[in-house]
């Protein structure tokens, strides 16, 4: 498994889903779930195979998805420093 930091070095971000579902014993009531792991833009490839997992495996129709995807860092943005001066 790699860490956050590898998976942000080689374009991750952060994906978080917020799931509405039907709960399965009052389909009337709406329920939320919210997820998160990092995926890549724009095909969510993690989001949707946890959609399909949602789909096949639970009790609980989805109603709708929202989503929202966040870079925390970029190569170009990530660099070692074992200093830092402040100059006045």
């Amino acid at each position: 498994m790699r860490s956050e930091t590898e998976l942000m070095m080689k374009g991750y971000g952060l994906t978080t889903a917020e799931m509405f579902y039907h709960m399965p014993d009052h389909p009337h009531v709406l329920n939320t779930f919210v997820w998160q792991d990092y995926d890549l833009a724009p095909d969510h490839d993690k989001l949707l195979n946890f959609i399909g997992f949602w789909q096949e495996k639970l009790d609980g129709p989805l109603h709708s998805v929202r989503f929202v995807h966040r870079k925390m860092i970029s190569p170009g943005e990530w660099r070692h420093v074992t200093g830092e001066f402040h100059y006045h």
